[in-house]
């Protein structure tokens, strides 16, 4: 049986895994978990013990959890491939250094603006200094992503799985509404437009938002998590 994704909603970083999935025209799995419902299941403990998207249920039995290690599994099981890397080259090095940046530094960046949706009874004080620290942070990650983007089109130069990761929590600048991108940082916002336009993000997009969509690579289809029971029991 071909590989399962778990994958969250809304705006999850699990987006970035599906457009790899789409990238690699590698055939897999979709299982859809909610916020309310999946994430008290005890069933998807067996997925996750941290009850996090994503998660991938590998053919041989074996998941593996985190946004990095399921990019650098893909990147790997395939290292012929345009978009593969084989452990020990430059390459693969550089996927590593770039993929931990955006995990540690961008994706961490919005962590002040979740809070201040997520958390209730904020005093007003404290609602503004999660929105001034969140702001800050986000612009020098822009900022660099602004820098590494001039006069290139992808992150490393060619597309990667980066990109793909990138394509899903970059949504979240343009969600907020901090800054104008096309005025501080027209690289970055030139490259996210470019983004929006790729299938495979237009793909990711209509199944988080349940639209009728069709795969340009090898989607097997959605399977129910119960319906994975016997795999997980394994």
């Amino acid at each position: 049986m071909p590989p399962v994704l778990f994958y969250g909603v809304s705006q999850g970083c699990s987006f970035g895994s599906i457009v790899a999935l789409e990238w690699l025209r590698r055939p897999y799995h979709l299982c859809r978990i909610e916020r309310i419902g999946h994430l008290q299941d005890p069933l998807y403990s067996q997925v996750n013990p941290l009850m996090k998207t994503p998660a991938l249920l590998l053919d041989n039995g074996d998941i593996l959890s985190e946004s990095l290690a399921i990019l650098m599994h893909l990147a790997i099981h395939d290292p012929d491939s345009p978009l593969g890397v084989y452990p020990g080259t430059v390459k693969f090095d550089r996927l590593c250094q770039t993929l931990a940046y955006l995990h540690t530094d961008v994706f961490s960046a919005f962590a002040p603006l979740r809070a201040l949706v997520e958390t209730r009874g904020l005093t007003t004080e404290q609602r503004e200094l999660l929105y001034v620290l969140g702001r800050e942070q986000i612009a020098r990650c822009c900022a660099h992503l602004n820098g590494l983007l001039e006069g290139r089109d992808w992150l490393l130069g060619e597309r990667s799985l980066a990109d793909a990761y990138l394509s899903g929590i970059a949504r979240r600048v343009g969600h907020h509404r901090l800054f104008g991108l096309q005025r501080n940082y027209p690289y970055l916002a030139r490259y996210l437009r470019k983004l929006q336009q790729d299938p495979a993000v237009r793909f990711a997009q209509a199944i988080e938002e349940v639209t009728p969509t069709k795969s340009g690579a090898d989607f097997r289809g959605h399977i129910h998590l119960k319906d994975l029971r016997p795999r997980l029991a394994a």
